[in-house]
């Protein structure tokens, strides 16, 4: 295999506990809390997207911490130097067209199918109401339940996955749940009919192999001009890593990985990836605890925000 510098691969190349989320009825409810930073429910009958917490992390194989997260995003997306609109103009925060479900209670299981099956029917019964949605993680691990329940909705479906990690492995450290792992779940189980990665920057011969079974076309940061030109065929579901950005940007990550990607070039892959339509995103791996003065927060709340607005772009 060639070097990650180097490397782009084409696709012809190398006891249980039930999901609980915030209960929506089908009314006008509340509005915005300033103070906690939770859009507490907007108008369900007219929300054409909805955003939903999973702060989970039990599988994180390092530093625990993007438990944490969901809230912090909110807070950010919520804060007062912060703007209501993404940069394509839809008002996204708050806004009568976005729904918050709260977040999902998850049993703090290592290395068992309990939290993966409550993950997979809290997305589901979130999507039974906004059939697209926007989910705050937690670690990666929470991928492989989030797309086993969007794939069931919409699939197939493509999958962008922006990292510095391709998370292929068969299982990590004898945890096939890892969040080093859900790429691999997926697929296995041909959740997606394609699977798109960039930012990649660190792996190993155990994940390359994988590439190559599983046909992933991979592209590694780039320094200068535009970045690869993304086009799906399918409906489009996009899943950022935050440390697939360069620590320079977003420094709260458990497994910072120099050499990556600007603000900017995440936003212009998000913006300007072709698809039928993009039907879900997540954004995974904010690790509070190690992200003091909350600027990781901050970037994650902006990669939503643009996220939303792509997703709202695509109503009607």
């Amino acid at each position: 295999m060639p070097s990650p510098a180097g490397m782009v691969l084409s696709r012809t190349q190398a006891s249980r506990r039930s999901a609980t989320a915030v209960h929506v009825s089908r009314i006008a409810l509340c509005s915005h809390d300033t103070v906690s930073g939770v859009l507490k429910i907007m108008n369900v009958a007219t929300a054409a997207v909805g955003v939903l917490g999973i702060g989970f992390d039990a599988n994180s194989s390092f530093k625990r911490g993007p438990a944490e997260a969901p809230p912090k995003i909110r807070s950010a997306l919520s804060s007062e130097s912060a703007n209501a609109y993404s940069e394509t103009g839809y008002k996204v925060w708050p806004s009568d067209q976005v729904v918050d479900h709260g977040d999902l209670d998850i049993p703090d299981e290592t290395g068992t199918r309990a939290p993966i099956d409550v993950i997979e029917q809290g997305v589901a019964n979130a999507l039974a109401t906004t059939d697209r949605l926007v989910l705050l993680g937690g670690d990666h691990a929470v991928t492989y339940p989030i797309i086993r329940a969007v794939a069931a909705v919409h699939g197939p479906i493509s999958l962008l996955h922006v990292d510095a990690h391709p998370d292929l492995y068969p299982d990590f450290q004898g945890n096939p749940w890892s969040h080093a792992s859900p790429m691999a779940r997926i697929a296995e189980e041909g959740l997606v009919d394609r699977l798109v990665q960039v930012g990649i920057r660190s792996y190993g011969p155990d994940q390359a192999a994988m590439v190559e079974q599983y046909d992933v076309e991979v592209h590694p940061p780039w320094s200068h001009g535009p970045g690869p030109e993304l086009r799906f065929d399918s409906p489009l579901y996009i899943s950022v890593d935050v440390d697939g950005l360069d620590p320079a940007y977003a420094p709260g990550v458990s497994h910072p990985e120099p050499g990556g990607l600007s603000v900017r070039q995440v936003l212009d892959v998000i913006a300007n990836c072709a698809a039928p339509r993009v039907i879900g995103a997540d954004v995974v791996e904010v690790n509070p605890t190690v992200d003091p003065t909350g600027i990781t927060s901050v970037v994650a709340a902006k990669l939503v925000r643009e996220l939303l607005g792509r997703l709202l772009s695509e109503s009607g």
